[in-house]
């Protein structure tokens, strides 16, 4: 039976010496561009648009694109373009290199937060999917070398959970007592265009790969109709978002903090940032103090702001909970970073630790999601709701299934099996499905609980090689 790519290729007709030829030459003109902006941090490219319309990039944006993604607004799905793909490929690198390609305008859409409220997002056309993966590859290419060791949002090789293992490891090692939980207030609605071109240009010389990226912020929005521009912000959901927003990031937090930090700490700071979301933490409370000071007033500079629920200071380490009691203010308060509600514990052996927990918010979001979802298929066999229930709980368990988050996890699937139960119920009024006979069906289907992460400084160790986790 032959695979999903063989019968695409089958279809698109792309011979196997096109996609060798794929594999060995994206790849080196990638790392030729990497190991000179590595050698020379202060060099502009200024010719870089012949690796955005080369056709065998292009051909890899396009293969690397979800197929089951959303359309644009032109209604081209992934499927449909790959019917006469090299044709098309052709006429869209001869489209960028004589700078005829127009960018068009996003499809506005929502999902739901774990708050309850939706987060905007934008669906691109599929060639715009594609340029954008494009140029993001070969900006990519460049800013790597540059970004910081504390920034782990969207990069490569990094993942959410080195981003919490950083930050474990930063508070038990070291002498953190306090913690700045920020959160900056719609980033990507704030972010400056302005600002970001210049960030840009500070490595990027060539000016048309600058009015690639000046088309997309101009491209605005289509909502009900109706176009949208804006000066400020970038839309979420297309390639090249999560690049210029650690770009921009980099410039205006990073490169800060971490000359905040030498200038004036004087004390432990550890700092680890997931695109907009930063925990900092500090040996001293008047460091802390002056550091939140100082960051808002670099914030405004740049137009943005930080979110006033979100952002909060709070005494956090090994010594929080022998202070608080001292003085009578109960045990340390708790922060939420990635998913994970971060708590003051201890060891089985006493020592301090911090504790990770599933957020409630987002297990009651998900909880929620999986009953609507019950109720659509109320009426759909056993076996298939159980495949989607399994497939539920394995993702969960891969994502929260860290070291001392057991509890949570039992937790989860017990809610997911009563909704379970409570949906078989429901099937008809004369349905009485008795718990004895549904435990087979939990047996059968809901996987256990799962610890499929390592401890934070085993899995940071192979990851850092003993270099510096925060560069």
């Amino acid at each position: 039976m032959p695979t999903n790519s063989r019968r695409h290729r089958r279809k698109t007709k792309i011979p196997d010496a096109e996609l060798a030829k794929d594999r060995d030459h994206v790849p080196s003109a990638l790392e030729r561009i990497r190991q000179a902006a590595r050698k020379d941090r202060k060099q502009r490219f200024t010719s870089l648009l012949h690796h955005v319309y080369d056709v065998d990039r292009l051909r890899a944006a396009y293969l690397a694109t979800k197929r089951d993604a959303a359309a644009g607004i032109d209604g081209e799905t992934w499927q449909h373009y790959g019917e006469n793909l090299e044709a098309n490929l052709q006429d869209l690198s001869a489209r960028l290199a004589r700078g005829a390609y127009q960018a068009k305008p996003v499809r506005r859409t929502y999902i739901p937060k774990a708050d309850g409220r939706l987060r905007p997002l934008g669906v691109p056309t599929l060639e715009d999917k594609i340029v954008q993966r494009a140029v993001a590859e070969v900006c990519g290419a460049i800013y790597e070398t540059d970004f910081l060791g504390f920034s782990y949002g969207f990069r490569p090789g990094r993942s959410p959970h080195q981003a919490l293992d950083a930050l474990t490891v930063g508070i038990t090692r070291t002498k953190v007592n306090w913690v700045l939980d920020a959160d900056i207030r719609d980033f990507f609605g704030t972010l400056d265009h302005e600002w970001l071109v210049k960030f840009v240009e500070h490595r990027i010389g060539d000016r048309r790969v600058v009015r690639l990226i000046q088309k997309w912020l101009n491209a605005g929005v289509l909502e009900d109709g109706k176009r949208v521009r804006s000066e400020v912000g970038t839309v979420q959901g297309g390639s090249i978002s999560p690049v210029l927003a650690n770009i921009y990031l980099h410039y205006v937090l990073d490169l800060w903090a971490q000359r905040w930090r030498k200038k004036h700490a004087r004390g432990d700071v550890v700092i680890v940032r997931f695109c907009d979301d930063f925990v900092v933490g500090f040996e001293h409370r008047e460091e802390a103090e002056r550091f939140l000071t100082d960051l808002r007033e670099r914030l405004a500079k740049f137009g943005l702001g930080l979110h006033p629920d979100k952002t909060r200071l709070i005494e956090f380490g090994r010594f929080a909970d022998k202070s608080r009691r001292a003085r009578g203010d109960g045990k340390p308060e708790s922060f939420n970073f990635l998913g994970f509600t971060h708590i003051c514990g201890k060891t089985r052996q006493g020592t301090f630790t911090v504790l990770r927990q599933t957020m409630r918010k987002r297990w009651q979001a998900k909880l929620q999601a999986v009953r609507t979802e019950l109720k659509r298929r109320l009426h759909v066999s056993i076996p298939v709701v159980g495949a989607y229930l399994r497939a539920v709980i394995t993702g969960h368990n891969r994502y929260y299934g860290v070291p001392m988050n057991g509890p949570a996890l039992a937790a989860f699937r017990l809610a997911i099996a009563r909704t379970w139960l409570w949906a078989l119920r429901h099937r008809s009024q004369r349905s009485r499905m008795p718990w004895t006979r549904f435990a087979k069906f939990v047996k059968r289907w809901l996987p256990q609980p799962l610890i499929c992460h390592p401890y934070p400084g085993q899995r940071l160790a192979v990851f850092t090689q003993g270099k510096s986790r925060m560069r």
